[in-house]
C-alpha cells in the first residue's frame, strides 16, 4: 500500500519485485550474492584508490578525472538499482505521474513471517559499511582539497560526495521510513537521553 508524504511528494512502499527465490531460504551469515557484494564495493573503492594514486598512475588530470567520474557513475547506478535490492531488500527511485508531477518512492520488502530469512547478515554489514564509509571519505577529501587549495579537484570530489551521498540518503529513507517517522525516532531518542541524564543527576545529588 502506498503512503504518500504530502510535504515532499515522496512515497514509502513495499518492494514489489524483491527476489522471490530468497523468500524461503534460511537466514545465514554467508554471502549469498557474491557478484553483487563485489560490485557494491568495487566501483566506489576503485574511485577512491584512483583519486589517491592519480598523480602516480598518470600525469594527465583529465584522464584521472574521467576515470573517477565513470567509476562514480557506475557505482551510483549499481548501488541504486541492483545491490540495494539484492543485498538488503531496499530500493529508491523517482517517477512522473500523468499530471507531470514528480514523486520520490522509497521501497522496502513488505513485512512478513519470512522477512528475517531474506537478508544475509554478512551482506547487510557489507552493504551498510560501504554505503556509509565511502561518502564520509569523500567529505574528508573535499575539505582536504579545499584547505590545500587543490581547486581543480574540487569538482571531482564534490561529484563523489553528491552521488554517494544521494544513495546514502535514499537508503536511509528506505530503512527508517518517511520523514515524519525519522523525526519521531530522533525526538524519542533525545527524550530518552534527556530523562536518563536527569535521573543520573538526581541520584548523584
Amino acid at each position: 500500500m502506498l503512503q504518500q508524504d504530502s510535504n515532499d511528494d515522496t512515497e514509502d512502499v513495499s518492494l514489489f519485485d524483491a527476489e522471490e527465490e530468497t523468500t524461503n531460504r534460511p537466514k545465514k551469515s554467508k554471502i549469498r550474492h557474491p557478484v553483487a557484494s563485489f560490485f557494491h564495493l568495487f566501483f566506489r573503492v576503485s574511485a577512491i584508490i584512483v583519486y589517491l594514486l592519480c598523480e602516480l598512475l598518470s600525469s594527465s588530470f583529465i584522464a584521472c578525472m574521467v576515470t573517477i567520474i565513470l567509476l562514480l557513475s557506475c557505482d551510483f547506478w549499481a548501488v541504486k538499482n541492483v545491490t540495494g535490492r539484492l543485498m538488503v531488500g531496499l530500493r529508491w527511485w523517482n517517477h512522473i505521474d500523468e499530471d507531470g508531477k514528480s514523486h520520490w518512492v522509497f521501497e522496502s520488502r513488505k513485512a512478513s513471517p519470512q522477512e528475517n530469512k531474506t537478508v544475509s547478515e554478512a551482506e547487510s554489514r557489507i552493504f551498510w559499511l560501504g554505503l556509509i564509509a565511502c561518502p564520509v571519505l569523500w567529505v574528508i577529501f573535499a575539505f582536504s582539497a579545499l584547505f590545500s587549495f587543490r581547486v581543480k579537484w574540487l569538482a571531482v570530489v564534490i561529484m563523489g560526495v553528491v552521488l554517494q551521498g544521494a544513495n546514502l540518503y535514499g537508503y536511509i529513507r528506505c530503512k527508517v521510513g518517511n520523514r515524519k517517522n525519522f523525526t519521531s525516532m530522533a525526538t524519542s531518542y533525545l527524550g530518552k537521553q534527556f530523562l536518563r541524564q536527569n535521573t543520573g543527576d538526581d541520584q548523584t545529588s
